[in-house]
């Protein structure tokens, strides 16, 4: 339902993440596609490109430049789209995990 990223890395839903987004990237749409762009050289790792489908640029939107956890992406997510919060909160903590790891997103 929710999001692609580069590596392929287990959900796994439990302690909430509290995080930020990293200053730096943008969300652009290139050839269709929502990537986060690295705006400085401090932030270019070509080896790792984020795309993110719908409702994950949605949710990076809404959380850029704020603290937030797992649990705030849920309740945006059950907001925006119809999806039971159970089912969010695995997405949205999938998402933590991988922004996180693909160094656009620290705790």
């Amino acid at each position: 339902f929710l999001i692609f990223l580069v590596a392929s890395i287990p959900s796994i839903v439990g302690t909430p993440i509290s995080m930020t987004t990293k200053s730096g990237f943008e969300l652009r749409e290139v050839c269709g596609e929502q990537i986060l762009v690295a705006e400085g050289i401090e932030n270019i790792d070509f080896s790792k490109v984020v795309a993110l489908n719908d409702s994950g640029a949605y949710l990076w939107k809404k959380v850029a430049d704020i603290d937030f956890t797992a649990e705030d992406m849920a309740k945006m997510l059950t907001e925006e789209y119809e999806v039971d919060y159970d089912t969010a909160l695995k997405d949205a903590t999938a998402l933590a995990k991988k922004l996180i790891e693909s160094g656009v997103a620290e705790e």
